[in-house]
């Protein structure tokens, strides 16, 4: 009896395969080469400018006439083209975006050109701390004064304190760092703020 029952599903498969075909059928197409792995991906070339509206048909005697008129004109009176002519066709102030801090790479920042850029001198507001060497007599004092202002646990500061010189404090600001070598100067061990 189980035996059926063991055969009558497989039947029941064979001859569903014999009305429909197979289930799942791939074919490959045989001109079908795979890709080099190592081609390097092909870089068009775009032009410096790019107009959606496509060539644009050249300036009209009129439009020729006003430039040269223009640039005629004394540079005070130039200058005060532009805000004229905003105000008159009711254009909206441009406002200038800053770009401290911002790695323009090859812009070259405002002035388009490879202009030299003037570092400011930056005031530095994270310190790191570093433990430079500590009394061999007070090394258990050391790794506890490093586990309090740490989340290190005991053989993780151990370690720490073991391969000075060694960062002990990342990141931390002046104050914070003042205090942090004070402690460690009081049980024994020099730290320094870089």
């Amino acid at each position: 009896m189980k035996l059926i029952a063991r055969l009558r599903p497989i039947q029941t498969c064979t001859a569903l395969r014999e009305i429909i075909g197979p289930l799942q059928s791939r074919s490959f197409q045989p001109d079908f080469v795979p890709r080099d792995p190592n081609a390097k991906p092909i870089r068009y070339k775009y032009p410096a400018a790019y107009d959606p509206y496509g060539p644009r048909p050249p300036p009209s005697d009129k439009i020729v006439q006003l430039a040269e008129r223009i640039a005629a004109l004394a540079p005070e009176e130039r200058r005060q083209i532009g805000p004229l002519l905003r105000e008159i066709l009711r254009h909206p102030n441009l406002k200038q975006i800053s770009v401290e801090g911002m790695d323009l790479g090859a812009m070259g920042g405002a002035g388009g050109g490879p202009a030299k850029a003037e570092e400011k001198k930056v005031e530095k507001t994270a310190f790191d701390v570093k433990l430079e060497k500590f009394d061999a007599a007070a090394k258990i004092k050391v790794i506890k004064e490093v586990r309090s202002f740490t989340s290190l646990g005991l053989k993780e500061a151990k370690e720490l304190v073991e391969k000075a010189p060694a960062i002990l404090k990342q990141g931390v600001t002046k104050e914070e760092a003042n205090e942090i070598i004070e402690k460690i100067k009081a049980v024994g061990g020099v730290a320094v703020m870089e």
